[in-house]
């Protein structure tokens, strides 16, 4: 990697991009780069790293850079044609970060949900005891001098995993998502085969998987969960409204008590999953028992706010499987309270694909409120609606709408869940005006 380039990010607001340019600057590089001007949650991070961030313009591109593209664009976006017209170098995201992790012991964190959780706090707790560079995938990343690991997410959308081959992986699981990609579940679960078989060391998967059971490849496959069959067993759990503790056993052998401020049976499992990296590693288990009492969770999800009499949680979630795990840490720390979901529906072929699912996880909430489904770069319009899903679920769903939130706001002393991966935080600002003015 040349000092005297510059690294041009093509959509830098991306949650991985801004990762990686955040990296790339604390190792001393330059960065900038461009994206919409509509604010993001992500630029704060690199706002005060003093990251140039300009307006998409090819007018930006000019000998000298080194253009890494986000994913999310094709080859025809002004900026990255001009590059390619220009003969710079141009890389995607995924195969500039496959080169980056060369050199360290790399930790790549896969699964259809669950992976920025668990590189949150697989990072956290490495980097409090080693050096660690690590890349989270909600817009967080440090590239730390003579880093002895490097943790990092592993995304398997259109296959972009397939970049890396890291020394060990965590893989939370393998459910059907990306419809507008994925045929169907024997698609995805092939792209993890091609991942897995490229890990070089060892695989940690939830025993509980079906699929992860199912996955033939060469590399060792260590299962972690809360059954007898698992190599890393969490047993002796209690979840609590102060958080979870459990003993965790390797083949049989106590690696003794561990305790987390967190909420939900993922969360024990994701514990579960960064005690058994370190310990293949030899990292001082006491110092990974300290480490994993001072996390404090990843941006977006399961953020609280108190917002006059109501407790408001923020979460990523849009697959079912992620709705049903914020819902239950939900009753885990709230289990006298209401439990409100409000719910954004991300993409037209996931909302249709995933119809039933959304529906029985959002079925565990007391109340559901819609919103329209979003609409994105990706996927414009498509022929569901939320009232579809409405029309699915046992007690109803009301539709709410950024004029409209009565229904809502009517309620008191309760928790409201906000759950999406589009723009549902805008409904979220027009929610807590409404309470605090009530």
């Amino acid at each position: 990697m040349d000092k005297a380039t510059v690294y041009y990010f093509v959509g830098i607001k991306g949650s991985g991009m801004s990762s990686l340019a955040l990296i790339l600057h604390d190792k001393g590089f330059k960065v900038e780069g461009s994206d919409i001007e509509q604010y993001t949650f992500t630029q704060k991070g690199l706002a005060a790293a003093g990251i140039k961030m300009l307006p998409f313009d090819a007018a930006n591109i000019h000998d000298g850079l080194t253009v890494i593209a986000g994913n999310s664009f094709t080859d025809e976006h002004p900026e990255i044609k001009k590059a390619r017209e220009m003969g710079l170098p141009v890389y995607r995201y995924h195969e500039f970060l496959g080169k980056l992790m060369e050199g360290y012991t790399s930790i790549g964190v896969a699964g259809t949900h669950g992976k920025t959780s668990t590189t949150g706090l697989l990072s956290h707790v490495l980097s409090n005891i080693a050096p660690t560079s690590y890349l989270i995938g909600d817009g967080t990343g440090k590239g730390t001098p003579d880093a002895r690991f490097f943790v990092f997410e592993a995304d398997e959308y259109r296959r972009h995993f397939v970049a890396y081959h890291p020394d060990y992986a965590i893989m939370t699981n393998v459910d059907f998502d990306h419809p507008d990609y994925y045929k169907d579940l024997n698609d995805v679960q092939s792209a993890f085969k091609q991942f897995g078989s490229q890990v070089k060391k060892g695989i940690f998967a939830w025993g509980d998987d079906e699929s992860l059971r199912h996955l033939d490849v060469d590399t060792p496959i260590y299962y972690y969960g809360t059954k007898d069959r698992d190599d890393f067993q969490a047993v002796n759990i209690n979840r609590t409204t102060k958080g979870s503790s459990f003993e965790v056993t390797y083949q049989g052998k106590s690696l003794g008590e561990f305790e987390i401020p967190l909420f939900g049976e993922h969360n024990v499992l994701n514990s579960t999953a960064v005690i058994a990296v370190a310990y293949f590693e030899k990292v001082d288990l006491d110092e990974i028992r300290r480490e994993l009492l001072s996390f404090s969770g990843v941006k977006r999800r399961f953020s609280e706010t108190k917002v006059g009499d109501m407790m408001l949680i923020d979460d990523y979630a849009h697959h079912p499987s992620e709705i049903k795990a914020t819902l239950d840490a939900a009753r885990q720390k709230y289990p006298d309270k209401e439990i409100l979901a409000v719910f954004q529906p991300h993409t037209y072929s996931r909302t249709k694909a995933l119809m039933d699912g959304f529906a029985t996880s959002l079925s565990k909430a007391d109340h559901v409120f819609l919103t329209n489904i979003f609409s994105s770069a990706r996927e414009k319009s498509g022929d569901v609606s939320s009232k579809d899903l409405a029309a699915k679920l046992p007690n109803g769903g009301e539709i709410i709408t950024m004029d409209n939130m009565a229904a809502l706001t009517a309620y008191h002393d309760a928790v409201v869940v906000f759950m999406g991966a589009g723009d549902i935080q805008k409904y979220e600002k027009v929610y807590e005006d409404a309470v605090n003015a009530r």
